[in-house]
């Protein structure tokens, strides 16, 4: 049995396992190269500057059941100056009365109340556009009705990373850990998202933030014009706003647990492909030069697998091929494990193979279901 075969340039399956190390080398250098920046980041000592006052804003539309859940962790937040905005859309579920009995015990909440005749737009960004606005303070941070943040240091850990130059601030929203396998999914992929959109801040090329854990300046929002130049999208009031405003000078990352924030996650499939498919609504609005940076990631992906599956079938190299995908797979596992430990996610790992074989067929899935139907609403 050869260990490997002889190249001969006319064979079709040379060429194809040419590819196949292109692929394998192109991945390798995302993962070692780009998001093992996020994996072995130290945590970097900053110095102590004043405590700038900080506004907390929300949007919530028919949020009653989450805002009496959640509501309190945002407001006996420990630091000492910030208020809270909270925008009621148009609720009709009690919401209003409910943001009422809290505004009359914290006195540093403060709620707009819109009509339902006046959001023009789809989505949440006309109520949170306006939320910002009304806003205070320069310093603007971002959560939904369903998170809450996961201690009462959440404002200061966010805020610490701002400086003279940093006027976006990424943070990281999970989720609750249930039990199901539905769950281990969300928190897995939002694990993904969330190593990609960090190593890619890290490597200069900030591309999205999201809304669940995201601060920026208001003077940044006012001086872009906000979100006006994608109103008519119902998303991307966190992704496509960090595309279209980031620069590699102007953000920073943060991610120590404290930071963080947890969601609730959906609790059947058909919910949460619904979800997916309005946050996949955005990604073809991002910068040119981000979508090719995520694409090749993907693609090169997709190609990896399609090839060593081919040569495997064909008994082509075989041993070379499974060398190779070993290799991949070792790889893919050391920066995973990095990333579970710095985020604080557990029983995730040994899934890490079995998931991104599933997610190699849901994304493209999904992509399709949204060229078919583009009605996908935020409430």
């Amino acid at each position: 049995m050869e260990i490997f075969a002889v190249p001969d340039f006319k064979n079709i399956f040379f060429w194809l396992f040419c590819g196949l190390a292109i692929t394998f080398i192109t991945q390798m250098v995302y993962y070692w190269l780009i998001f093992g920046k996020f994996a072995f980041r130290k945590n970097q000592a900053l110095e102590s500057k004043p405590l700038k006052p900080v506004s907390i804003v929300i949007v919530a539309k028919n949020e009653y059941h989450n805002l009496k859940r959640h509501l309190k962790f945002v407001l006996e937040q420990d630091y000492p100056h910030f208020e809270v905005v909270v925008v009621n859309d148009s609720s009709d579920d009690g919401s209003g009365e409910l943001l009422k009995d809290f505004s009359d015990n914290y006195k540093h909440l403060n709620v707009f109340t819109i009509s339902s005749n006046l959001n023009f737009f789809k989505g949440k960004k006309f109520p949170l556009a306006l939320g910002i606005k009304a806003a205070k303070h320069d310093q603007i941070l971002l959560t939904d009705a369903d998170c809450k943040p996961k201690s009462d240091k959440w404002i200061f850990e966010m805020q610490k990373q701002f400086n003279g130059k940093t006027k976006i601030i990424l943070g990281y929203g999970g989720y609750e850990r249930k039990k199901g396998l539905l769950n281990k999914l969300i928190r897995f992929d939002t694990l993904q998202i969330a190593l990609q959109y960090f190593s890619f801040a890290l490597s200069g090329i900030p591309y999205m933030g999201v809304g669940r854990n995201l601060s920026y300046s208001k003077e940044l929002f006012i001086v872009n014009k906000g979100f006006t130049k994608h109103y008519n999208i119902s998303s991307g009031d966190d992704d496509i706003f960090v595309s279209q405003n980031a620069t590699k000078n102007n953000v920073a990352i943060e991610y120590s647990h404290k930071s963080h924030t947890l969601s609730i996650p959906k609790t059947t499939f058909s919910s949460w492909i619904f979800q997916k498919k309005r946050h996949l609504t955005t990604g073809k609005h991002y910068k040119f030069k981000h979508l090719i940076s995520l694409g090749l990631f993907s693609v090169t992906k997709l190609f990896f697998y399609l090839l060593v599956i081919f040569l495997l079938i064909f008994n082509y190299n075989t041993i070379p091929v499974l060398v190779i995908f070993a290799l991949r797979l070792i790889t893919q596992l050391i920066i995973i494990k990095k990333t579970l430990t710095k985020l604080e996610e557990k029983n995730l790992l040994l899934y890490t193979p079995f998931f991104e074989m599933f997610f190699l067929l849901f994304y493209p899935f999904i992509y399709l279901s949204n060229s078919i139907n583009k009605n996908n609403k935020w409430k």
